[in-house]
C-alpha cells in the first residue's frame, strides 16, 4: 500500500495548486476589469472635456495595472497552477482505480511518488523559466526605450 506520506504530499500539492490557481485567477480578473473600465473612460472623459488631470490619471491607472500584470504574471500562474492541479488529480484517480500506468507497474507506490514529483518539478521549472523570460522582456523593453531616447 502506498505510504501516507506520498498521499499526504499529493493531497497537499493538489490543495496548494488549486488555491494558488484560484487566487491568481481572481487577481487577474480584478486587474483586467479595472483596466478595461479605466481605458474605456479615457475617451469618454475627453469627450466630456473633463479636466486633463482626470484623463491623464485614467491613463496612468491603465499603465500601472498592465505593468502589475506583466510583473506578477497572474494569468500565466493561474493557467499553470490549474494545469498542475488537474494533472495531480488525474494521477490520484488513476492510482485509486489501479488503472493507466499503475495497472501493471512492478512497484506502483514508487511510480506514484515519481510521477507526483515529476509533475511538481516540471511546474517549478516552467515557473522559473517564465519568470526569467519576463525579466528578459522587461530588460529588453528598457534597453529599447533608452535607444529610442
Amino acid at each position: 500500500m502506498v505510504t501516507n506520506l506520498t498521499l499526504e504530499r499529493m493531497e497537499g500539492q493538489i490543495k496548494w495548486y488549486s488555491e494558488k490557481s484560484a487566487w491568481n485567477q481572481d487577481w487577474f480578473k480584478k486587474l483586467k476589469v479595472t483596466e478595461v473600465i479605466a481605458a474605456a473612460l479615457i475617451p469618454f472623459a475627453a469627450g466630456l472635456h473633463a479636466p486633463a488631470v482626470l484623463t491623464g490619471l485614467l491613463g496612468v491607472v491603465v499603465v500601472v495595472l498592465e505593468s502589475m500584470q506583466s510583473i506578477y504574471q497572474f494569468q500565466s500562474n493561474w493557467i499553470t497552477y490549474r494545469t498542475t492541479a488537474e494533472a495531480l488529480k488525474h494521477e490520484k484517480y488513476l492510482w485509486y482505480a489501479k488503472a493507466g500506468h499503475y495497472l501493471n507497474a512492478e512497484n506502483p507506490e514508487a511510480l506514484l511518488a515519481e510521477r507526483i514529483e515529476a509533475l511538481i518539478s516540471t511546474e517549478n521549472a516552467k515557473w522559473t523559466s517564465d519568470k526569467e523570460h519576463a525579466g528578459e522582456k522587461k530588460v529588453g523593453a528598457e534597453q529599447q526605450a533608452l535607444i529610442s531616447n
